[in-house]
């Protein structure tokens, strides 16, 4: 792959020209519409958002110009000629490249494999040059900002966040004119490194299209948005004249009430279920806490300060080094999350990698949902389509997902209603404690709300919840206390209207108690 040339093509286009036209574009499975007459224009050198509900049609506007799928009607143009890509490598070759939001690297092989392919760098004989493969890795890691990654280490063994920069970084290097970011932040706690990224693509005359749920970032990048919903574009609008109250009201087809709160926090008496003493493993260094029944407890931390090893150990997905977990007073000896749904009251988790550790691809949502659970609703050894389709119906209201979703295999849903059934899975699994990593990721507005009132009305029932949120205001809202972690230890605790996020963000910087209050 030759990674510079992208960058020469898109620095001969002037901003503002268009870089891609979309008219009257449509989209169906069997009976379900999932994109009618959608319009879009991207022009060179600035960032579009595009913006919508969850099943508005934007993950499938992302394939069909990702080459991953093809119109049913409908015209493409890029730089005025015709676009019609049979795949992401005929996609690339129009210099159209995604970074998705379900990530598309190939675990098994290394970041500069990766990062080159289809197009490996090969010696004079034809053969690939590990050592060229290597060089080629550590020339575009550098000039992503990303020297600090090993170009020869494995896929799978990087952190969800690295992996997700070396998406973008891919997608940027072969986007010489048209640059498609899925919900890049997802699975970043901070935005400065991506931001950066967008303005040098800009510079150099690239059109970006940028879909988020993340407003306050969407107006930070962007400059317009144009809202789908129901699979037809509804307006594109200028972000500085539009309120967020008008785009929700384009987006859902009605006003919104943005200032709704979540039931009250939990004023209960405390009374331990989750102990946890002293534990150690990676990145953990010391940890103990408690968890009350009826509480919510809220995790706070830049990447990488142990809260995903936290989460990880909590589920029985790794053994901890030191230190003990009791759940209602027993020694928790669980070793993995089938076996901790199982332990005492019951603890349930919400994974932070949804494609590799949360769904099954190959089975519909409805199946995806009541799996874990299916003991609890057989007869007699059997389990009815219609007991399970009730099961997961019920599942799916927690969180407002359409009951037309469940039908369809999990993996042709997009990744906000695959968040939508894992956590629906979650709240419905009869756990007493339920540990959750960002569990609003790529959703909507008004699921977000859905799913804060669900957290609450599950604590207000004697429930405990253990929840990270890359997103400060989440925790803010929704958390009783609040543990910052930095450095794989407990830095600060906050409770009650003392969980602010100046004081949040100072704990998480490593900030004195002094200069945190």
């Amino acid at each position: 792959m030759e990674s510079e040339a992208p960058a020469e093509a898109g620095q001969q286009d002037a901003v503002g020209h268009h870089a891609l036209e979309v008219s009257g574009v449509s989209k169906a499975y069997g009976p379900t519409v999932a994109l009618e007459h959608a319009d879009l224009s991207l022009q060179a050198g600035r960032v579009l958002a595009l913006l919508g509900e969850n099943g508005a049609g934007k993950s499938t506007l992302v394939r069909i110009l990702s080459g991953v799928v093809s119109p049913d009607t409908g015209e493409m143009m890029v730089h005025a000629a015709p676009y019609k890509p049979r795949s992401i490598t005929e996609a690339r070759g129009s210099q159209v490249a995604t970074a998705f939001q379900e990530l598309s690297l190939v675990p098994n092989l290394s970041v500069a494999q990766n990062l080159l392919l289809p197009r490996l760098a090969k010696s004079t004989l034809g053969l690939v040059s590990r050592r060229q493969v290597l060089t080629r890795g550590e020339e575009i890691l550098s000039r992503h900002g990303l020297s600090r990654i090993d170009p020869d280490l494995e896929v799978s063994q990087l952190p969800l966040s690295d992996r997700q920069r070396i998406e973008i970084a891919r997608a940027i290097e072969n986007a010489g004119r048209v640059l498609i970011l899925d919900e890049p932040t997802a699975a970043l706690a901070e935005t400065d490194w991506i931001f950066e990224q967008i303005i040098k693509a800009r510079q150099r005359g690239v059109a970006i299209l940028y879909i988020s749920h993340r407003l306050a970032e969407v107006r930070e990048i962007c400059t317009s948005a144009t809202v789908l919903r129901n699979g037809r574009s509804i307006a594109t609008v200028g972000l500085e004249q539009a309120t967020d109250g008008d785009i929700f009201e384009m987006m859902v087809g009605h006003r919104v009430d943005t200032t709704r709160q979540v039931a009250p926090k939990s004023a209960r008496d405390p009374k331990p279920r989750v102990q946890v003493s002293d534990l150690q493993g990676e990145a953990l260094n010391g940890v103990s806490f408690e968890i009350n029944q009826g509480e919510v407890l809220g995790v706070a931390a830049l990447e990488g300060q142990g809260q995903r090893a936290l989460f990880r150990c909590l589920a029985g997905l790794t053994a901890a080094q030191g230190g003990t977990v009791q759940i209602d007073g027993k020694i928790a000896g669980y070793r993995s999350p089938r076996q901790a749904m199982h332990f005492a009251s019951g603890v349930s988790y919400l994974p932070e990698e949804r494609k590799t550790e949360g769904i099954l691809t190959g089975l519909t949502a409805a199946t995806n949902i009541v799996l874990p659970f299916l003991p609890r609703i057989a007869k007699m050894g059997f389990i009815s389509a219609r007991s399970e389709e009730a099961t997961a119906r019920r599942a799916a209201e927690t969180v407002e997902m359409d009951k037309r979703y469940l039908s369809f295999d999990i993996a042709d849903l997009s990744g906000g209603n695959q968040q939508k059934a894992l956590m629906g899975r979650t709240l419905a699994s009869g756990a007493q404690t339920l540990l959750l990593f960002d569990p609003t990721r790529g959703v909507d507005v008004g699921t977000k709300e859905s799913i804060y009132t669900a957290i609450r009305q599950f604590a207000e029932a004697g429930g405990s919840v253990l929840f990270y949120s890359s997103e400060l205001p989440e925790i803010v809202q929704l958390a009783d206390r609040c543990l910052v972690l930095y450095d794989g230890r407990i830095a600060r605790e906050f409770s009650g209207d003392d969980i602010a996020e100046h004081r949040l963000i100072a704990a998480m910087v490593g900030h004195s108690e002094t200069e945190a209050a």
